[in-house]
């Protein structure tokens, strides 16, 4: 709770912390200028988050990037390889709640430092690990999981406390950016070490490091407190302007809640409820594609007879460098486009935000349907195919989030976050990269064991996700229906 008895006095904390003019005019000398300005510390503080989610993500997809090396490595099925992915996601997911609950009571400085420690620290030893420990890199994969949730959950409600008056948007799609940019640099760093050392362990050394600066970086130059807003500093109106509430000297507005209180609050919230829902949709497909996807190209390939069966020790990576680059390019694109739209159009209809995502949903199952029909016959058309589908689906990461943070009060917004990441992964990424292994053995165990066979199984498996993302459109458009009321609510 310190963080919040602390919050009346926390300007006077800001002062001493970043050298604010003392009584007699003097300034602390150990204290560097950049700090004095708060647009610059906060610019700063952005900066060192946004490096954080960019490890977070490249950590998160190292295993798809070398996903065929580690199944020759373990000997593994599409069932079991898919178990690697379902593992860091489910302890991602159960992991969320607690750091949301911890978010919203105590010190997130010290909560982010901790997570980042364990997922480098857990990363670098999962590299040691021989083939003959199996059991044990799953248990890794679960570990740094741990520490990723720790991350998504509180970051940006820093970043929410730091802006205000429209800004929000804007810096919340460039924290979000780093999603797609860390997704394709996993896969692209992960190829690249494989390529260039032969090993596929190196690629888990690489992040370790960033992570031990990313500690330092958060350690210098975060506060070690921030501010919580009010809903009356922090809400806003659908143009994107500020609203001001009516201060009311009797109300304490950080008052306590139980953790049941605000799952039932929430609970009632329903454009939390359906966005949430839609974000699901789009976790099932993201976490499917991110996990498959180079290696369902690969065995494109190989049916068409562009590149030969892997039976060395290091396998062809080409695909996870092209996957690599489709995901950073559209992601940043898609981001960035979903952002404006949302700004331009916000001011002449009240419910864009769910309709955009509801769109781009629609639009990138499309897209996804006919990359898979036409795999067989023409890979270059199946990635560009892919890459409309992935820059659709990056549309919606910081619109989903925004939406969560205008209709949820700020002091149930850690919590918010880490009950929309665990539905989401629970219902979402967490057991799509398992079911399409699974579907994929079942499909092959009743035929003929062949590489044509190996490619249609997964082709038939990934038909499923074209189909999810259908009904993730139909949750956010069921959002725009309640998304008016519930805001006004949340700024009441």
């Amino acid at each position: 709770e310190q963080e919040n008895t602390d919050l009346l006095l926390q300007p006077l904390l800001e002062r001493q912390n970043y050298g604010a003019a003392a009584a007699d005019g003097t300034q602390c000398p150990s204290v560097s200028v950049s700090r004095n300005d708060p647009a610059k510390r906060d610019c700063l503080v952005v900066a060192v988050l946004c490096f954080g989610n960019l490890i977070n993500f490249i950590d998160w997809f190292i295993v798809p990037g070398i996903l065929l090396d580690i199944q020759k490595y373990f000997g593994l099925s599409d069932g079991k390889t898919g178990l690697l992915q379902t593992v860091f996601t489910l302890c991602y997911m159960l992991a969320a709640p607690i750091f949301g609950y911890l978010g919203d009571r105590y010190n997130r400085k010290i909560i982010l430092g901790a997570g980042i420690f364990l997922w480098s620290g857990v990363t670098l030893g999962s590299s040691f690990i021989t083939e003959s420990h199996y059991r044990i890199f799953v248990l890794s994969r679960g570990l740094v999981g741990i520490g990723s949730a720790s991350y998504s959950t509180i970051a940006p409600t820093i970043i929410a406390d730091l802006f205000e008056e429209g800004k929000r948007t804007t810096v919340l799609s460039i924290f979000y950016i780093f999603i797609p940019v860390g997704s394709g640099c996993g896969y692209m760093l992960a190829a690249g070490m494989a390529k260039s050392t032969g090993d596929w362990h190196w690629a888990f050394r690489v992040t370790p490091c960033m992570g031990g600066l990313a500690l330092l970086l958060l350690i210098l130059l975060v506060p070690h407190r921030i501010q919580r807003k009010t809903a009356a500093h922090r809400a806003l109106s659908i143009s994107g302007m500020i609203q001001r509430a009516d201060e009311k000297p009797d109300v304490h507005r950080t008052a306590k809640t139980t953790w049941c209180q605000d799952v039932g609050s929430l609970a009632k919230n329903c454009s939390f409820v359906c966005s949430s829902l839609g974000l699901t949709a789009m976790a099932f497909v993201t976490g499917a594609l991110g996990m498959w996807m180079p290696l369902f190209l690969y065995r494109a390939q190989v049916v068409q007879g562009i590149v030969p069966p892997c039976l060395r020790e290091s396998c062809n990576s080409s695909n996870s460098l092209i996957f690599g680059g489709i995901t950073i390019g559209t992601g940043i694109l898609g981001i960035i486009a979903g952002a404006e739209a949302a700004r331009r159009l916000r001011k002449i209809n009240n419910k864009a935000d769910p309709l955009i995502c509801a769109t781009s949903m629609f639009i990138s199952s499309l897209c996804l349907y006919v990359a898979l029909m036409v795999a067989q016959m023409n890979i270059l058309s199946t990635f560009i195919f892919i890459a409309f589908g992935e820059l659709f689906l990056s549309v919606n990461w910081a619109i989903v989030t925004d939406i969560l943070l205008y209709v949820v009060t700020p002091r149930r917004q850690s919590t918010a976050i880490a009950l929309q990441i665990l539905v989401s992964h629970l219902l979402g990424d967490a057991g799509s990269p398992y079911l399409i292994g699974v579907i994929s053995n079942a499909i092959q165990a009743k035929n003929i064991p062949s590489l044509q066979w190996s490619f249609w199984s997964m082709q038939y498996s990934f038909i499923i996700c074209a189909f999810v993302g259908v009904f993730g459109g139909g949750f956010f458009l069921l959002t725009s229906f309640y998304v008016e009321e519930d805001r006004k609510e949340a700024q009441s």
